[in-house]
């Protein structure tokens, strides 16, 4: 009996809408039928033929590996409108764009000029302005645009290169030729994800991506870093930084992920200052130098002393130092009315005027209905074009969504021309182009399909030299929806990678330096940011606080529920804890009074993130300090941190409106969330360098434990809880250290041997002694004193060399024993003290710290 055939491609494959280039089948969809044994020629059937044996029978394995790489990695892209969230995975698509050699040569040429061009007309325009004077660009266009920065006119930038990142979106139409549609000059976003997009696929095909000669894209990232140096004030040692606005903008983890990829130093503007009109990074080593900034922020928000003046994302005197000649900024301030639409209508003539050349690679028909004919000509076309603003994304001028005219009643196109006659100048028509269509895998209903999504292709053009550019060999597909034209990934669109096929070798660059002296080896230190060391700081308090009220939590419960419920001092010393530790409200009722209505208030306010010391509030602000230095935490910690908050927040979702979770529920949740703070910790511990900021979160850990134990001890001291049995076992387990105290006094309740192993104990990382040790260590190495010296901030805990045991356990006629309350007393203010001093010293710069040596 003969074997079944496996399944081809053929056999499930959806045909490309009509009318739209079929990628697949290299043709216009449904021109031409071909063979069922011969579905797909060129790069594609090469590309199926790698699949293996097994053929598309294992894409659903390699798709549901892609989307899992990508959760494992925490690849994100943030949507500022979506409800879900802020952060929600990166989507991505199992097939690449396939680009053959021969239509490389042809995109690579084109962009190649396009760019030169528009370096030239921004530097006429920032300079001579003769293109303005005779005709050739509108003045009302350029100069109208609130992009147009006259701040900018008549500066040279440092290297003379005005544009060093380029990125052009373009098409394939119906006959299978490459159209631009648009351009980005201001902040390109791509170069990270497509990066991401790159490993991710590759690593699902890489027979095929090794056979078919994709050419690599590290060397293209090392002429960018080289050239940005090259053209900088400082040359070859230049500091490079990239500037993002900051963990809530949409493309952060680019921003972080591309930082980390290139050896870039990763600042918001607050990291940043200008003094005698150069540009400073703000370390907790003082101010260092910064020659060179990979902006990823919009021109109008870069200084509020100059451009907007409420921007707190910017660098006040930012200008100044680019103006001196004393920063490269890339691009340069001042590109935005290069993004227009209206411009590419401008083009082919700036070509032929600039450069003496024809556009090889063309745009679609662009008309700018601020001129009359253009206005004239282009009325009657509304219905079959597309409607885009001239001045996108711009607040001082009227913007809107791009609208295509198709999907228009005649009733609204009339509209649109009324309003483009009242407001000609804000309004751009272009021809409608149906975007060619790319096969990607889905399952429908249990079927597996070739299904076809339309394509944009993002390509980028890097400077690598003062007036020289190169075309990263591939760049960032986007896919529309389903029933979609317009591919954003704002508006729940894909992306794909782009393979380009080289005719040649293979380039096999590497980032990673190849000659590196032993001097620059040992001089190299990671600079350490103030802003990144407050994160860090605080990264450190949260992780702690966090485990702190998870630990309270569960002994208060486990307490409510044991067999000590009776244990007045107990239940009073619990409750006192709770109210300071923010897991109940100061309204309700103590345990000693109505233990199950604390009981249940407790359990419902675990969650409650307008609580500053819930459970679900410190996990929350964990994962958000986590966010802001994400590129120095490890993938592996990272995803412990949003694991830990997001199933917390799961087990502990009520069923229904107004319902309580029952004490078994919130007490697994405790429990799993104890589970990935243990895991969090160790990856803090064991799993991070001990540099300075690595040094500030373990500070910002034990002044949350010292100030946590110390204040514990004393409300137990005042309550009897210390002296009642249950007391004394609930202390212990409060302090994580009962396995301990009972391997090394058995049954013993004696407060000596309490106070022996929670406050003078140096092995007990839980001991009070132990954590003021490490605290003045840690604070003297900070400050970088000499070995066996400490400093102002260590001299302000106190020195545990003086504690005395017999002392502390004296009550002078009665339980009140004030040497040990005095002693913990000190300990608390010590903590927030020190914790107010460090962030004037490290954090704001704002003078040293309030207490001299012989404080």
């Amino acid at each position: 009996m003969k074997a079944p055939r496996p399944p081809s491609a053929s056999d499930w494959v959806v045909p490309a809408k009509e009318g739209h280039f079929d990628e697949l089948l290299g043709d216009l969809a449904g021109k031409a039928s071909r063979p069922a044994e011969a579905p797909f020629t060129g790069p594609w059937a090469e590309f199926f033929d790698h699949l293996g044996s097994e053929g598309l029978s294992d894409l659903n394995h390699r798709y549901a590996s892609l989307k899992r790489q990508i959760r494992d990695n925490g690849v994100t892209y943030n949507v500022y409108a979506d409800a879900s969230g802020l952060q929600r995975p990166w989507s991505l698509d199992l097939f690449p764009l396939i680009i053959s050699p021969s239509t490389w040569a042809h995109i690579e040429t084109g962009v190649l000029q396009r760019v030169r061009v528009l370096d030239r007309v921004m530097s006429d325009v920032y300079g001579p302005q003769h293109l303005l004077a005779s005709g050739l660009l509108p003045a009302a266009l350029v100069q109208g645009h609130p992009g147009y920065l006259r701040a900018m006119k008549g500066i040279k930038p440092v290297g003379g290169t005005h544009l060093h990142i380029a990125a052009f979106d373009m098409a394939r139409g119906p006959d299978g030729n490459w159209w631009v549609l648009s351009q980005r000059t201001q902040a390109p976003s791509g170069l990270g994800y497509l990066l991401e997009n790159r490993l991710a696929v590759s690593r699902q095909f890489p027979q095929a991506f090794e056979s078919m000669h994709v050419q690599r894209l590290a060397g293209t990232y090392r002429a960018l870093i080289e050239g940005l140096k090259a053209m900088s004030p400082a040359g070859a040692d230049a500091h490079i930084a990239l500037l993002t606005p900051g963990p809530y903008n949409e493309t952060y983890f680019e921003h972080a992920y591309l930082a980390r990829y290139l050896g870039l130093t990763l600042v918001e503007g607050s990291d940043l200052t200008v003094r005698d009109q150069r540009l400073y990074l703000k370390t907790l080593q003082g101010l260092q130098p910064v020659h060179g900034l990979l902006k990823r922020l919009d021109d109008e928000f870069l200084d509020p002393l100059e451009l907007r003046p409420d921007s707190t994302l910017g660098v006040p005197g930012l200008l100044q130092a680019i103006r001196a000649g004393n920063v490269l900024v890339a691009n340069t301030p001042g590109s935005a009315f290069l993004e227009s639409p209206a411009l590419l209508g401008f083009l082919p003539a700036l070509a032929r005027h600039l450069l003496n050349e024809e556009l090889l690679l063309p745009a679609l028909p662009t008309w700018w209905c601020g001129e009359r004919a253009a206005l004239e000509e282009v009325l009657p076309l509304l219905g079959e074009s597309v409607i885009k603003p001239t001045y996108p994304g711009s607040a001082g001028r009227h913007t809107f969504e791009s609208v295509s005219g198709p999907s228009l009643s005649q009733r609204e196109i009339d509209e649109w021309a009324g309003r483009i006659l009242r407001q000609n100048d804000e309004h751009t028509v272009q021809t409608r182009l149906p975007l060619s269509q790319m096969p990607v895998w889905r399952q429908q209903g249990g079927d597996n399909q070739l299904a076809r999504r339309s394509v944009i292709l993002r390509v980028f053009a890097v400077a690598d030299g003062p007036g020289s550019w190169r075309v990263l060999p591939g760049g960032m597909a986007r896919l529309a929806g389903a029933n979609a034209e317009i591919a954003s990934m704002q508006r729940g669109g894909s992306s794909a990678d782009v393979w380009v096929q080289t005719p040649g070798r293979v380039d096999s660059t590497s980032l990673l330096p190849t000659h590196t002296g032993t001097a620059a080896v040992v001089q190299r230190k990671r600079v350490v940011t103030s802003r990144a060391a407050e994160n860090l700081f605080w990264l450190g308090r949260y992780t702690e606080r966090t485990e702190n009220t998870i630990r309270l939590a569960r002994v208060t419960l486990a307490s409510l529920n044991g067999d000590d419920q009776s244990a007045q001092p107990l239940l009073a010393w619990l409750s006192e804890m709770a109210i300071l530790g923010g897991l109940v409200l100061p309204s309700v009722p103590p345990a000693t009074q109505a233990r199950r209505v604390f009981e249940r208030s407790l359990i419902d306010g675990l969650d409650k993130t307008n609580r500053a010391s819930s459970v679900g509030f410190n996990l929350r602000a964990l994962r958000q300090a986590a966010s802001a230095v994400r590129e120095r935490l490890s993938q592996e910690h990272w995803n412990t941190i949003v694991q830990a908050e997001e199933e917390f927040f799961a087990r502990l979702k009520a069923p229904a409106v107004g319902s309580t979770p029952s004490t078994i529920e919130g007490m697994q949740a405790l429990e799993v969330a104890s589970g990935h703070l243990a895991a969090i910790t160790g990856g803090q511990t064991d799993r991070m360098t001990r540099d300075d900021g690595w040094r500030l979160l373990s500070i910002g850990r034990h002044i949350e434990r010292l100030a946590f134990l110390s204040s514990a001890l004393s409300l137990g001291l005042k309550s009897g809880a210390l002296h009642d049995e249950a007391g004394f076992e609930a202390t212990l387990a409060l302090f994580d250290s009962t396995i301990t105290f009972h391997a090394q006094f058995q049954q013993s309740r004696e407060l000596a041997a309490l106070l022996d192993l929670l406050v003078l104990d140096r092995d007990n990382p839980r001991s009070l002694s132990w954590v003021a040790q490490t605290l003045r260590g840690r604070l003297a190495r900070l400050a970088g004193s000499a070995p066996g010296q400490l400093s102002t901030l260590s001299l302000l805990i106190p020195n545990p060399d003086l504690w005395d045991l017999a002392k502390l356990c004296n009550a002078e006629g009665s339980d009140a024993h004030p040497s040990l309350s005095e002693l913990l007393s000190l300990c608390t203010t010590a903590a927030y003290s020190i914790s107010d001093d460090i962030s004037a010293l490290y954090f704001t710069h704002s003078g040293d710290a309030r207490h001299s040596l012989g404080a």
